[in-house]
């Protein structure tokens, strides 16, 4: 047979015993079931050959197949326009900023390398956006105590930035975006810190000789913490004051003239009652650092987000698909529920751990959903106590959580205004009992709503074993009294009103009794003084327990699996349902 006319021999084919031993060859251009009347399953090169397209203009596709992908070294990327481009521009932005300057490396002291790290920035559409090219120290090489002393860098919460958005729907107000330009390039440093030059841009008029750098480069240990430092100096002289309860928000005027201003790391969002404000803010910022405006907020870490007068929704309808995609589910049969109602939620058995690694990819994926879709809340909860070794049992929990999110991909969480001028922060807590049965602790469920809004919701199993359902349950208001005088206080800084008593509902009222009743009898005594916290704070007034029916106890939902229909209840009574986004 020759070998550029067949690639395969029907003695090495399953399923042809009747031909083995007989040297059959594919003719020239006819097809595998022409010859053997079977299904086809090889080509011949020439049949190859023939479906091909020449590529025409090879030297310019090259360039396009270059540019949709990531270089993998610098000589890749010199050879392509798009990302010389966006070299070149990192480093005029890096030169402008005054970052470096040329000399000798003195004694004792090492220079610490650079490296070009590429990244292809897309929409959730996943058109590209930019070449993004960044030159990035090896910080791995710095030594703790030597090069450098703190590593810092702000980010606010997820909770706060729904607080903030559930603020702006009440208030009918726009939430607007800006970024920072090579953000650290701006952080000064306190340490001496040299570089060599980068590669594919050395300087041969300075060969020989490294940089010192009089600011941060990113990659440097000590970059966040210095880029913080120059935004919060930058922010106070344009006026604003930073949250005492969270460190990333900031605030400036009150009432009519109120500007928030949310900070995760070099990502600024922006809102108020006055549009005006925010558009002479804007131009403050533009004069202080290079800026990036990017408009009304519509895409922020991930999640999607649409604005209406009086409406905000948010949604991960793209970072959903590529949880589909990753667990090789693209095309599954959605379920109704993240999870079976009857689930005995056993740890597995402890024979072999399957695709570790994996595993905890989508875990931590799923993890990062929850923030726009507390209906999961519980189900991810679940699956996270058994990351150190997955079993199959484990496995097929996961892909149910997979299936029911990919059926309800552009479900997400609506911020309404309400007609109520009063903000009203409302909390439910709920707790099941011994709900691990391997630990036989129990699983807290806490969820806060600002005017109808959720805002903060979570699922977690409980440090301690509760003796009985009461105990349970009353560790759990523990930890939502924690949340709501957290949310109280940081309300009260946001708005400039005093701090106001919250509301806890809970559907125990031997829990409630035993919150209210100061005297230790045998049957609280053993309970960790922590957990009394909630007594101070209803003594101080800054919580009202009440009672509420378990048909309407909300936070069911992050402590147990439901039915369908109670599910599909409790998930609109959250406020997730399908948004439109266009």
């Amino acid at each position: 047979m020759e070998h550029d006319e067949a690639v395969h021999t029907p003695q090495n084919s399953p399923g042809l015993a009747g031909h083995q031993g007989a040297n059959f060859a594919t003719p020239p251009g006819q097809h595998y079931e022409e010859t053997f009347g079977g299904p086809l399953r090889f080509k011949t090169l020439n049949d190859i050959y023939d479906t091909t397209d020449e590529v025409q203009n090879f030297e310019y596709s090259g360039v396009c197949f270059l540019a949709a992908d990531e270089p993998l070294c610098v000589e890749e990327a010199l050879e392509d326009f798009c990302w010389l481009e966006a070299m070149r521009s990192e480093l005029q932005s890096i030169q402008a900023n005054n970052t470096w300057y040329y000399l000798e490396l003195p004694k004792g002291h090492k220079a610490i390398g650079l490296k070009w790290v590429f990244k292809v920035k897309r929409d959730p559409k996943g058109n590209i956006v930019k070449h993004k090219a960044r030159l990035v120290a090896k910080g791995y090489a710095q030594r703790h105590g030597v090069d450098y002393e703190e590593v810092f860098a702000a980010v606010a919460r997820l909770e706060t930035v729904r607080l903030v958005l559930a603020l702006a729907a009440q208030g009918k107000w726009e939430v607007h975006h800006m970024d920072v330009k090579s953000a650290f390039l701006n952080g000064d440093l306190q340490e001496e810190v040299y570089v060599t030059q980068p590669p594919g841009f050395m300087n041969p008029k300075y060969s020989g000789r490294v940089m010192k750098l009089n600011k941060a480069l990113y990659g440097l240990k000590q970059a966040p913490r210095a880029w913080n430092s120059k935004l919060d100096q930058e922010l106070v002289k344009l006026g604003f004051c930073r949250s005492e309860e969270e460190h990333a928000v900031y605030k400036r005027g009150s009432g009519n003239t109120l500007l928030l201003l949310g900070v995760y790391v070099d990502d600024l969002i922006i809102c108020g009652p006055d549009t005006r404000l925010i558009a002479e803010f804007k131009k403050e910022m533009c004069n202080t650092f290079s800026m990036s405006d990017l408009g009304l907020l519509s895409y922020y870490l991930g999640m999607e987000v649409r604005q209406k007068p009086g409406e905000i929704t948010i949604c991960q309808r793209a970072y959903i698909n590529k949880i589909v995609e990753q667990c090789d589910l693209r095309g599954c049969n959605p379920v109704d529920t993240p999870m079976e109602q009857n689930s005995k939620r056993f740890p597995g058995r402890p024979d072999i751990a399957k695709d570790v690694t994996k595993f905890r990819s989508i875990v931590g994926s799923l993890r990062y959903l929850v923030n726009s879709r507390p209906d999961i809340a519980f189900a991810v909860g679940m699956v996270s106590r058994f990351m150190e070794s997955p079993t199959a049992e484990h496995w097929a929990a996961i892909k149910r959580i997979v299936r029911y999110v990919a059926g309800t991909s552009e479900y997400g969480c609506t911020y309404l205004n309400n007609t109520t001028a009063e903000l009203e922060l409302l909390g439910y807590s709920d707790s099941d009992h011994a709900g691990d049965l391997e630990k036989r602790k129990s699983t807290s469920g806490v969820l806060f709503f600002l005017n109808g809004n959720a805002v903060t919701w979570t699922s977690q199993k409980q440090r301690t074993v509760s003796l009985s359902s009461c105990e349970s349950e009353y560790i759990a208001a523990a930890s939502a009294a924690c949340q709501g005088v957290w949310l109280s206080r940081l309300l009260a800084d946001l708005t400039g009103q005093g701090v106001k008593r919250f509301r806890l509902l809970m559907d125990s009222r031997s829990a409630i009794e035993l919150s209210k009743n100061p005297v230790y009898h045998e049957r609280s005594k053993h309970i960790d003084t922590r957990y009394h916290f909630i007594r101070e704070c209803i003594a101080d007034g800054l919580v009202e327990v009440e009672h509420v029916g378990t048909d309407n106890q909300l936070a069911d939902i992050l402590t147990m699996p439901l039915g369908r229909i109670k599910f599909i209840e409790m998930r609109q009574a959250l406020g997730v349902s399908k948004v439109s986004h266009g």
